[in-house]
């Protein structure tokens, strides 16, 4: 199958070379874009060929989440924890681990389904998540990804095991992680935070991911606590005991936050060539403080923590927040936003080709030029401007109409999971 895109302002998404053309997008692992001089008339199509008007409209690659929770989409409009929350801790203990305690394996596809959704239609075709649901492990990184897959988006997943449950969710873990990846999907070995996983659980974590190639993907330092018990229970900051135990070792590793590192800590961090990446919103929502990464490492990403969806958003919330913490550029900011291709590409993901693409009916006010399209991206396009998506060269959002679910009936459903979850809590 070939999808035409008719008279497209084209934007390089690493060159921001602007140009209007026709182009062909093929489907599939392997399929790519091309340019034509015209688009091949009705009678030379083939039935499952199909033209789309991209006359005044922009077409570059679509967007990626560096890390993401799908599990918390059943949680927006619930009712207010038992206790109010005094600070992160209780924030986890009377809020998302209430939640995913009660999590069971309908709830979680229904919350993917959604989730995906959200960020088909926010023009996100790449999603890195990191799930947790200690009473419902088993089958759940596979039902996330067919959910993920029904509506097209690509994705590495992991199992965020902890020893916070017990030995049972721990080991459960451990089990759904080593069948989803020896099952060939690219995923990583997903761990809680420091504070939350013992030397054993640590080590289990860095073999395994050590037998598969890939990288741990693990909350750090993202309020003081983390560093207080390492400091108390080990004698040592986050990022010493990570390196002891082979953390750093392994340069696929994903570590979300890094608010609150010491000067030792971020040099260890920016040799080791690790991944960051960093969750603004979710941080000022759990009012854990702000740090500027300028200095930490150039192998920065950004995510949504699953507060949303919307890259774009994020993006914007970072550069925002950036003004005060580190004097931050649009080039930065936009380098980050794009750094996961690069992360997928080094890391030997799936589904982030060329065929990756995004529409967007934005009419501009002003001129976009290669020297301005940065300030456009940074205070002008958002997702309300995204009209099309395409994902492996295939169309999943259609005139912001999604195509490969019913989206109705999908949401009807969380609706009904998410009533199912309010009670059990």
């Amino acid at each position: 199958m070939t999808l035409y895109l008719k008279e497209a302002t084209f934007i390089d998404w690493e060159t921001f070379k602007i140009g209007t053309a026709n182009l062909a997008v093929t489907e599939g692992a392997k399929g790519g874009v091309r340019d034509l001089q015209e688009i091949p008339g009705k009678d030379t199509l083939s039935p499952e060929d199909r033209i789309l008007d991209c006359r005044g409209k922009l077409v570059t690659k679509s967007f990626g989440c560096g890390h993401h929770h799908i599990y918390s989409t059943l949680a927006r409009g619930m009712p207010s924890p038992r206790k109010v929350p005094a600070n992160f801790t209780e924030i986890l203990q009377y809020i998302w681990w209430h939640i995913d305690k009660r999590l069971d394996l309908e709830m979680i596809e229904a919350s993917a389904l959604a989730s995906a959704i959200y960020c088909a239609k926010s023009g996100v075709t790449f999603v890195i998540d990191h799930h947790a649901s200690p009473f419902a492990v088993k089958e759940s990184l596979f039902t996330i990804a067919g959910a993920f897959d029904k509506v097209g988006i690509s994705h590495m997943l992991c199992y965020e095991i902890s020893d916070r449950d017990g030995e049972g969710p721990r080991e459960e873990g451990l089990a759904e992680t080593d069948r989803f990846l020896s099952a060939g999907h690219k995923g990583h070995v997903g761990l809680h935070a420091s504070f939350t996983v013992g030397d054993a659980l640590l080590q289990q974590a860095v073999d395994l991911a050590r037998k598969y190639d890939t990288g741990l993907h693990v909350h750090v330092a993202e309020d003081r606590a983390d560093q207080e018990d390492a400091v108390s229970r080990y004698g040592k900051p986050v990022m010493e005991r990570f390196r002891e135990a082979g953390v750093l070792e392994l340069p696929k590793s994903i570590l979300a936050h890094c608010i609150h590192l010491s000067a030792n800590e971020k040099a260890l961090l920016r040799d080791s060539g690790l991944w960051v990446v960093q969750n603004v919103e979710s941080n000022q929502n759990n009012n854990v403080g702000l740090t500027g990464y300028g200095t930490l490492t150039p192998n920065m990403m950004l995510g949504t923590d699953g507060m949303h969806c919307d890259m774009l958003r994020s993006a914007k919330a970072a550069f925002l927040a950036g003004q005060a913490t580190e004097g931050i550029g649009f080039d930065t900011i936009y380098h980050r936003f794009r750094n996961i291709h690069r992360y997928i590409r080094e890391s030997g993901g799936r589904g982030d080709g060329d065929n990756n693409l995004v529409v967007l009916d934005y009419d501009a006010p002003t001129e976009i030029t290669p020297d301005n399209f940065l300030g456009h991206f940074v205070y002008g396009i958002d997702a309300r401007h995204v009209a099309s998506v395409i994902s492996k060269g295939r169309l999943l959002v259609d005139n912001r109409k999604v195509l490969t679910v019913d989206e109705k009936a999908v949401l009807a459903h969380a609706r009904d999971m998410g009533r199912k979850l309010w009670e059990k809590m």
